[in-house]
């Protein structure tokens, strides 16, 4: 894939080329072409099991982030010049936004025409006046950047807002490290680093008066719905920051707070992932769900420092580009020394008429994007298009500028990607491959010692269709390697976010929101852990029974396929009434691949899984990055297994009525099976041993254990009320026994014939076996007894206490062997659906006690699907 970011060399021919020059590494060290595709295959896993997704968590699935491994590479003397350029550029924006909100004498002196400001939405008069400590407005900056013809660096959008993708930055430069190890480990390449570093001191320097030596800082989120979640949560990671919502988040006399569940806790710098507008209902957007009410005024009462500055938008308005030369001569008495793309605010008579003019050769870009405002090619448009668009132009001028296309030529773009079009001597067909791809790179910059720290690397995208560069349109992400003569350590780089992430100076609590996700990932992953016992239990069964119906074994496969469902239902529901009949064995089997495969089944495994993967997302910066391998695992082997059965049921072989061919459901069942469980006792491994026993582990494990002790409840009460007859019960003990993992303990005691009473002494009653229920009732108290409790937990405490009663009430031999007339163990039932009654109970007075239930964020939903753009698209990539 060829672009147009890396330093020009010439060649032999005096022709110019861009791809990376490799003249500097030993002969044989060039990587090939084979060399690429292995390793961006290799990228491609890597991701996956870093769970590094852009884009919303959706149950049809997230996009995964691309790479194309070959890097972008910037000589040393070429990055240099670049640097000093992108300090000037920040240092210009910041005098810039500073007079804006302040005297205004750029628009007083008409050096910037006052509608480019006045009429942009990013202009928030309620923060007029306001000011960071520090010297600085502009904290964090973002610049986008081409190369124009002449080979030379072209600026086409600066991002204030709140700029996005360091984070992705970080990511790219370890898996680059990893898939190009030996290209890598011979290169000079300047760290990302110092860039994190800069920004951690950025965050304590803007801090207010009043936050003392240890300021607090959090990042705000719009949550797991934004597109750039994991940039976010991988940032807050880094940075060593609590990642927060709107909703953890309260003003109490002025101040800023997070709400944690053992009570408020001060904060005093929020690096915001919100766009502006959306941070306070009260002073901003009136209805706003992401941001916090009394933002604006605990700004205004100086004890919260808000980074970037609500109001920084501003400063994206894509009209400034125009205006940005004369701005620097007026505030910096400066030459601009990095060009932007050639602009025409059409809010200029002038300009207006030269864009109308030249609409078939501009990109035209909307001031403000809305629903109706999306960026146009004017070269794709039809004539009777562009006359539209001249049309809407004249009428809203102010809302509309012109740009120059710069990179490869609007004709060998729209050629190589098979574009129609109306213009002359431009074909609509051609191979992909041919021309350069559009390619942009965003670096960044912080304010630090009194100047600005550039990141010396970036975020490199590669358009897939040679000429829009968008991550939602699937452009492939590339990293930069800026050549330097100063020694590095190559593996110092592979664990920059490391390095970068040290432990935060004032520790925080956990919020509510983060609080109840980690106790319901416990809960899904138990939920589907058990699930995948059960299925394979009752597989087991299959292959032995489903052919001889008639004998025990096929009346206990019955059994087991008439219970599996309510038993793996949430609360563990009613079994169905009618007793099975073994004609049903057959027809049933294909719920077994739903119970496995199908996320819209209740109670199934890849819901569970679906669930389990929303909820760590969500708190992903409380987690080992471990975490996610197993879960893309998981994912990845339902997906397979799920294309293998479409590929098998479309050519006839698996149908969802009648008898089935021998094997035809487990023969593949099975393998999947022990997959997934072997990943979700990854997840279970790395829970237990690579977290800190903190109120979040606790919750975390208290999830699993009350969920294990209800399933188990459930389970029991679905198949071991009923007696049935002596061969029978034998065979479904055994696949209980199965199911909870306690067969071989089971068969290490007791040689002779299983009999329920043993089985529920092992399965209720023992407290050195972990899957029993008093084991996990222990250890669900002690997890409790751990978290802090806003609310009273006194009727949770006395639900659990009563089911820890019952279970040490319950004869096992009494009621294994008391049979009523009607063939049912009555008390043994009633006992657990006793304890079955109060475990739904606690359940509920758990979540009440300890998290918070803020209303749906309508908001969210309707302004998100509305095409009017996301909340943070202010750094959109």
């Amino acid at each position: 894939m060829t672009d147009l970011l890396s330093s020009p060399r010439p060649l032999g021919d005096g022709t110019i080329t861009h791809r990376p020059d490799w003249t500097w590494l030993p002969a044989g060290a060039v990587p090939t072409d084979d060399d690429l595709v292995r390793a961006a295959r290799q990228a491609e896993q890597l991701f996956a099991e870093h769970g590094v997704t852009y884009g919303a968590h959706h149950a049809d699935g997230d996009q995964q982030w691309r790479l194309d491994p070959q890097p972008v590479v910037v000589d040393e003397p070429e990055w240099a010049r670049l640097d000093a350029a992108l300090v000037q550029r920040a240092e210009l924006l910041d005098a810039v936004l500073h007079d804006l909100y302040g005297s205004r004498r750029l628009l007083d002196d008409r050096i910037l025409p006052p509608t480019t400001v006045l009429a942009h939405p990013g202009f928030l008069r309620a923060v007029d006046g306001l000011r960071l400590p520090g010297g600085r407005e502009l904290v964090l900056t973002a610049t986008d950047l081409v190369r124009d013809a002449s080979g030379g660096w072209c600026v086409v959008a600066d991002r204030t807002q709140a700029p996005s993708g360091a984070g992705y930055a970080m990511e790219d430069r370890r898996v680059t490290a990893q898939v190009l190890a030996p290209v890598y480990r011979q290169a000079s390449i300047a760290r990302l680093g110092p860039f994190f570093h800069a920004l951690r001191k950025a965050l304590r320097e803007v801090a207010p008066p009043t936050a003392g030596e240890d300021p607090r800082a959090v990042l705000l989120s719009p949550g797991p719905g934004s597109e750039t979640a994991f940039d976010q949560a991988y940032l807050a990671s880094m940075l060593g920051l609590p990642l927060v919502e709107g909703s953890d988040l309260v003003v109490r006399a002025g101040r800023v707070h997070l709400q944690g569940i053992d009570g408020l806790e001060p904060v005093d710098v929020v690096l915001r992932r919100v766009d502006s507008d959306w941070c306070d209902p009260l002073d901003l957007r009136a209805g706003s769900r992401l941001g916090v009410p009394g933002l604006v005024h605990a700004v205004r009462q100086g004890s919260v420092s808000v980074v970037n500055p609500l109001g920084a938008s501003v400063l994206e308005n894509p009209a400034l580009l125009g205006y940005l030369p004369r701005l620097a001569r007026a505030v910096l008495d400066q030459d601009l020394t990095l060009a932007s793309v050639p602009t025409w605010w059409c809010g200029e008579e002038r300009a207006l008429r030269h864009v109308l003019a030249r609409l078939d050769q501009l990109v035209l870009k909307p001031v403000v994007h809305g629903p109706r405002s999306t960026t146009v090619l004017g070269w794709r448009l039809t004539a009777a298009e562009r006359e539209q668009l001249a049309a809407r132009i004249a009428a809203e001028p102010w809302r509309w500028v012109g740009q120059e296309h710069v990179g490869p030529s609007a004709e060998s773009a729209d050629a190589a990607a098979g574009v129609a079009t109306d213009r002359p001597g431009v074909s609509g067909a051609g191979p992909a491959d041919l021309g350069p791809r559009a390619a942009v790179m965003r670096t960044f910059a912080v304010a630090h010692a009194g100047s600005y720290t550039v990141m010396a690397g970036g975020l490199a995208r590669v358009a897939d269709d040679h000429v829009v560069t968008s991550s939602a349109a699937g452009a492939r992400a590339k990293d930069v390697w800026v050549l330097t003569s100063a020694p590095t350590a190559a593996v110092g780089a592979l664990r920059e976010d490391v390095e970068a992430g040290v432990a935060r100076t004032a520790a925080y609590g956990i919020s509510p929101r983060a609080a109840e996700n980690l106790y319901w990932m416990g809960r899904y992953a138990e939920r589907a852990e058990d699930g995948v016992r059960m299925l394979r239990a009752v597989a087991d069964r299959w292959d032995d029974y489903h052919r001889t119906p008639d004998t025990a074994g096929g009346q206990a496969l019955a059994v087991l396929l008439q219970t599996l469902t309510p038993a793996a239902l949430p609360d563990g529901g009613q079994a169905a009434a009618a007793r099975p009949d073994v004609e049903h064995v057959g027809p049933r089997v294909p719920a077994l691949r739903d119970l496995l495969l199908d996320q819209r089944t209740p109670g199934s495994v890849a819901r569970a899984v679906r669930r389990l993967g929303a909820a760590a997302a969500t708190v992903r910066d409380q987690l080992s990055t471990d975490t996610f391998g197993p879960l893309a695992r998981i994912e990845r082997t339902l997906r397979d297994e799920r294309t293998r059965v479409r590929t098998r049921q479309h050519s006839g072989e698996l149908l969802d009525v009648g008898p089935l061919p021998p094997g035809s459901v487990t023969a593949g069942l099975r393998p999947t099976l022990d997959r997934v469980l072997e990943s979700l006792l990854a997840i279970s491994g790395i829970a237990a041993e690579g977290l800190t026993r903190d109120v979040g582990w606790h919750l975390l494990d208290a999830g699993r254990r009350l969920e294990r002790a209800q399933r188990l409840v459930a389970v029991l009460k679905a198949t071991l009320v009923e007696h049935r007859s002596a061969e029978v019960e034998d065979l479904l003990l055994e696949s209980v026994l199965l199911a909870t993992e306690s067969a071989i303990t089971y068969r290490r005691r007791h040689q002779s014939r299983t009999d329920v009473a043993s089985v529920l002494d092992l399965l209720v009653h023992d407290r050195t076996n972990p899957r029993s229920l008093a084991f996990a009732l222990d250890r669900l108290l002690v997890d409790l007894e751990s978290v802090p409790a806003p609310h009273s937990a006194a009727q949770r405490d006395h639900l659990l206490h009563g089911v820890a009663g019952l279970v040490a009430e319950l004869d096992t031999v009494v009621v294994g062997n008391e049979v009523s007339d009607d063939g049912r163990r009555v008390r043994l039932a009633d006992a657990l659906e006793s304890m079955l009654w109060r475990l739904r109970e606690a359940s509920d007075e758990i979540e009440r006690a300890h998290f918070a239930r803020p209303a749906p964020s309508q908001a969210l939903d309707d302004l998100w699907g509305s095409g009017y753009g996301e909340p943070d698209d202010g750094g959109a990539l």
